[in-house]
């Protein structure tokens, strides 16, 4: 394998997809740019909010990134480079940007609301309730696995008790990242400081946060401390108004990951320009149908690979985002293209980039190294050490890559959080409703800080008592999600009467993949807890059985709302 010509030719490929194909979509959709977004009709400066393209960008694409571009390609690695490849770029471009871009523009013209506005509006009310409560639980679920991360991250001590001065420093540099993010939204959206002059100077603090954090981390929490100003921090966050804090720290995060992308290009072209590709990059084109190289087998690569490889080519996640926060804030509908099409297809290069880090050291992945972290900062870091003159490097950058990776993790957590209370919120509201039209009870729960009071406390507390029982579910809901987005605004361009025939394949695929998935989880809970050798049953506990019946759940709510959803795309069932 050529990791530098797999890399330059895919990212060929993608950016060929983004100017044909994703301007043919726009056109079959009726993208209009004098039409008025939710962001400017409905500006209440806490949740719609208008912002220039490039700072929604740096939003959007921080909140669906986070290391899933780099944890699944490596992950999926078992089965050569290239299924892996073949998924990223044919996923990516006419599935998972298709996805992005979909539930991103019906949000728009559904007034900025979520995606289950759009079911109900489309399918039917009975149909949005069951696809709010799923998304709901898959944010919580969200919210805990992302908390604990953080939190594990922060911790400042190590498993012996000494103190853990790396963790210290991650801790150290979020502070200040979130100092200087309030003091750029402060100093754009209040003093009217030109963006591009707050860009420079916000760069520059960026930097100055990762010297200070490195050098000058006095706090030495533990694990569980962490866990609750965790909470206490999403709980603000999530109600705060978005251009303090969202906007301005997502639009900043962005940069490192820029960065990072940027640091591997060179790692990449660099390896394969001195000769270095072809003497590391072994990794087999294909391994066979079967994983029987990881620890823990993923099983066959249908549907594995497809699960597995969520957000470099299609995750239900990035439709949460876009109808969540993306949309409040979207300028113009012309942007929309470039920040749901192009962010997942920058994704889609990093995917790439992660696939080419593993296959430089594919023995030290088969020796054991297969933390997906830890694989790329190596695979990356080395690649920049062949390049002559730059031998020196390779610790200080792969502290920087590991770094880098880390802090999304908090901005994936933030944004989770607030797209809970949307969930929450809107499960209560009648079509059109807001949070401000109902009374009594419901006035109540819709409260935007009561709203995301309950999401903290189910998440932290998730966090804090084994989250992990039943994470393994979340690749195959994660994809269900996926699949009723892409079926959602498939009925919704139905009903308007726009071509959404470029929908029926990927929805097809995605509900087949996940139901799949679903089934194989489920019997093989089943059998782990109805087996007769007692070295499996000791292996049951709760998570068995919570995984066996979520799992089966998810199964039978991706059959009643596919069979609710086809009904209206055709023609048995109008919601007009």
């Amino acid at each position: 394998m050529n990791a530098m010509l797999v890399v330059l030719v895919g990212c060929a490929i993608l950016v060929v997809g983004y100017i044909f194909y994703g301007g043919w979509l726009a056109k079959q959709w009726g993208v209009d740019d004098t039409k008025t977004t939710p962001a400017h009709e409905l500006e209440d400066g806490m949740d719609y909010v208008p912002a220039k393209a490039p700072v929604l960008m740096g939003h959007h694409f921080s909140s669906i990134a986070g290391a899933g571009p780099i944890n699944g390609p490596i992950q999926a690695a078992v089965f050569g480079w290239v299924p892996v490849v073949l998924w990223i770029l044919i996923g990516g471009i006419f599935f998972g940007a298709v996805h992005d871009y979909g539930a991103l523009f019906a949000s728009i013209r559904h007034k900025g609301q979520s995606l289950g506005e759009v079911v109900a509006v489309n399918i039917g009310e009975r149909a949005k309730k069951l696809f709010l409560v799923f998304s709901y639980l898959t944010l919580i679920l969200v919210v805990a696995a992302f908390a604990s991360i953080v939190a594990s991250t922060f911790n400042g001590f190590t498993a012996e008790g000494a103190p853990n001065d790396a963790n210290a420093a991650v801790a150290m540099i979020s502070i200040l990242f979130i100092i200087m993010a309030i003091i750029f939204g402060l100093a754009v959206y209040r003093r009217g400081a030109p963006l591009s002059v707050a860009t420079v100077l916000g760069v520059i603090g960026i930097v100055l946060c990762l010297v200070v954090g490195l050098n000058f981390h006095p706090i030495y929490l533990s694990n569980n401390t962490w866990m609750w100003i965790i909470g206490v921090y999403i709980l603000i966050a999530s109600v705060a108004p978005v251009w303090i804090l969202l906007q301005p720290r997502d639009y900043l995060s962005s940069f490192l990951l820029y960065g990072m992308m940027v640091i591997a290009a060179v790692g990449v072209i660099g390896a394969g320009v001195t000769g270095a590709d072809a003497a590391h990059n072994d990794m087999p084109a294909f391994t066979g149908w079967v994983d029987t190289i990881s620890t823990t087998s993923l099983g066959t690569m249908f549907p594995a690979l497809f699960v597995t490889i969520a957000c470099g080519a299609i995750s239900g996640f990035h439709s949460l985002v876009g109808s969540g926060t993306t949309a409040k804030q979207l300028d113009h509908e012309r942007d929309a293209k470039p920040i749901a099409y192009g962010g997942m297809l920058i994704e889609c290069a990093l995917a790439l980039i992660s696939l080419s880090a593993v296959s430089f050291i594919w023995q030290d992945y088969l020796d054991g190294l297969r933390t997906p972290t830890q694989v790329f900062a190596t695979g990356i870091s080395k690649m920049v050490a062949s390049i002559p003159g730059l031998a020196a490097t390779q610790p200080t950058v792969s502290a920087l890559l590991v770094l880098t990776v880390s802090a999304f993790c908090l901005t994936s957590l933030d944004t989770a959080t607030r797209l809970a209370r949307y969930m929450f919120q809107e499960f209560w509201l009648k079509p059109g409703q807001t949070y401000k039209d109902v009374t009594g009870i419901k006035a109540t729960l819709c409260n935007p800080l009561v709203a995301t009071a309950i999401t903290v406390v189910l998440g932290v507390g998730l966090g804090m008592t084994g989250y992990g029982k039943i994470w393994p579910l979340f690749g195959a809901a994660n994809q269900l999600l996926a699949a009723l987005a892409l079926l959602t605004v498939c009925a919704w361009l139905g009903n308007i009467g726009r071509n959404n025939k470029m929908f029926y394949l990927p929805m097809g695929f995605m509900l087949v993949v996940t139901l799949v998935s679903l089934f194989q989880t489920v019997t093989a809970r089943v059998g782990m807890i109805t087996s007769d050798n007692p070295e499996v049953l000791a292996k049951v506990d709760w998570g068995t059985y919570a995984q066996a019946i979520l799992g089966a759940l998810l199964f039978v709510l991706a059959i009643v709302l596919a069979v609710e959803g086809c009904m209206t795309i055709f023609g048995k069932k109008n919601k007009k």
